[in-house]
């Protein structure tokens, strides 16, 4: 009886994240760490090895596929993979899993919910609402947040306030 093996050259990427970018008609794409593209971005990690899980260029990360040298030279206008990595890793688009977005999308709502409960107060009590009230008002005054927008937490506060005040949903 034979056995089915994993070749041995073939690498396995775990804890994937794709870091996407179409440039002159063509997709570039590098596999980094999922919670060190953040540090780079935010200027916290320099080190490429550390962001990094290989260091190439792929045409499609999940099929292995590397980018030819002579569409490096026609979009980043060098072949140095390093140099075209570091454009990438600025510019490009991050994959993000559903679970991913659907928890920054929660934590946004709650800091602003947090936000609207801390500096509002009911006028005929005097009392603070609760986080639980203005949840339920956001909903009501059909208040979306947007988690990945241009709109900071605060700017989201504002317009919170003004569609719970338009709509009358609190009292």
């Amino acid at each position: 009886m034979s056995r089915i093996t994993q070749p041995v050259n073939q690498v396995r990427l775990t804890n994937v994240a794709v870091c996407r970018m179409l440039r002159h008609g063509k997709r570039f794409e590098v596999a980094c760490y999922r919670n060190k593209i953040l540090n780079y971005r935010q200027g916290t990690e320099t080190d490429l090895s550390e962001v990094l899980q290989t260091d190439r260029v792929f045409t499609n990360v999940s099929k292995g596929l590397f980018a030819p040298m002579k569409d490096l030279e026609l979009a980043f206008d060098n072949t140095n993979q390093e140099q075209c990595c570091r454009i990438i890793l600025d510019k490009g688009q991050i994959q993000v899993s559903d679970m991913e977005r659907s928890a920054t999308l929660e934590n946004t709502a709650r800091e602003v919910a947090n936000m609207v409960a801390t500096k509002c107060v009911n006028p005929r009590s005097d009392r603070p609402y609760t986080i639980n009230q203005i949840r339920d008002a956001m909903k009501k005054a059909e208040f979306s947040v947007q988690p990945t927008s241009a709109r900071s937490v605060k700017q989201q506060f504002l317009d919170c306030v003004k569609a719970i005040q338009e709509k009358n949903v609190l009292d």
